[in-house]
């Protein structure tokens, strides 16, 4: 049913979003920093810039990255620590290809026309390899350090993304809680494609049809099978409801690969350790649940994280490239 949903091709936005989405197929993206690291502790980012050019040559799809203001120690996680734009532009000098991904900007704590503005400088330095991913965000405690509510991000999620949308054009004449354009003034630069391709994130406080009908596409967490065809499958509905062309499904997944390929599925962290031959069957599956990229995230592997990335590449990446 939802290979007869799915059109000839998704919508042409820019190069990274007809690169790493393509209907009925699925692509391979990691998650930055390319490193292993304890809950709780913080990246070395040790040759960073080296390993997105050696995640570059060796076939990935997209390298994503985080927005996170404030390192949070009772979440665990502090990311990948640098401010995503400015580590946007850094990546895009020193690759060529690969798509570059945020996963996700906090639209609620950031004014839209620097959102815009940023994000467009990105798209253009680096030939329209941004896809732009954005959540209303899950850190009460940044929230109060920037002066702002946690309980009504929604709305200002909401305010912030059609900000941007309006900016996208021509002297806009357009006005909610974030500014007012007089249609006197322009946003520059516009974007290197058509627009900057926006994918939401979860709910982002949103109900279903305002994600569905907003978004250029839906990220999304790993769930079981049954679960996950049925929300993509839901979302896709919701789409072609709102009278538009089909939109990608994105999902991230934890995985700690050992040297064995045979070795079953472990659980870890929203995902698995497990051989490749799993981590294979698992993807071809989601593949046929409608997933059309896959975000890896290695924080959790526990061998040297340049031998896996050159074990997916020589064993993964060719079904899925």
């Amino acid at each position: 049913m939802l290979d007869k949903m799915q059109p000839a091709e998704f919508a042409q936005i820019n190069v990274a979003y007809s690169r790493v989405f393509r209907p009925g197929r699925l692509s391979v993206g990691l998650v930055l920093p390319l490193e292993a690291y304890a809950v709780g502790a913080k990246p070395t980012l040790r040759g960073h810039l080296e390993a997105a050019r050696s995640a570059e040559n060796l076939g990935f799809a997209a390298l994503w990255l985080r927005d996170v203001p404030f390192n949070v120690p009772d979440f665990g996680d502090p990311g990948q620590i640098f401010d995503p734009f400015v580590y946007l532009g850094a990546l895009a000098t020193a690759t060529d290809r690969i798509a570059l991904g945020t996963s996700s900007v906090i639209l609620p704590l950031r004014h839209p026309a620097h959102v815009a503005k940023a994000a467009a400088t990105v798209d253009v330095l680096s030939g329209g390899r941004l896809l732009l991913g954005v959540a209303s965000g899950d850190r009460p405690e940044e929230y109060p350090a920037m002066d702002q509510s946690y309980d009504d991000r929604g709305a200002r999620f909401r305010d912030v993304f059609e900000y941007i949308r309006a900016v996208g054009s021509s002297y806009p004449e357009y006005e909610n809680a974030q500014g007012i354009l007089s249609g006197r003034i322009d946003l520059l630069p516009k974007p290197h494609g058509a627009r900057l391709p926006m994918l939401i994130t979860g709910g982002s406080q949103q109900t279903p049809d305002w994600v569905a009908q907003n978004g250029d596409g839906w990220m999304t967490y790993p769930r079981n099978a049954v679960a996950q065809g049925q929300v993509i499958a839901d979302y896709r509905r919701r789409v072609q409801a709102a009278g538009q062309p089909d939109k990608p499904v994105m999902q991230s997944l934890y995985v700690d690969v050992v040297a064995d390929p045979a070795v079953p599925p472990r659980p870890i962290h929203l995902g698995f350790q497990s051989g490749t031959d799993f981590l294979r069957s698992y993807l071809r599956e989601i593949a046929t649940l409608g997933v059309n990229h896959v975000a890896l995230n290695l924080r959790f592997n526990q061998a040297p994280v340049d031998e896996t990335l050159e074990h997916l590449a020589d064993i993964v990446l060719p079904d899925f490239s």
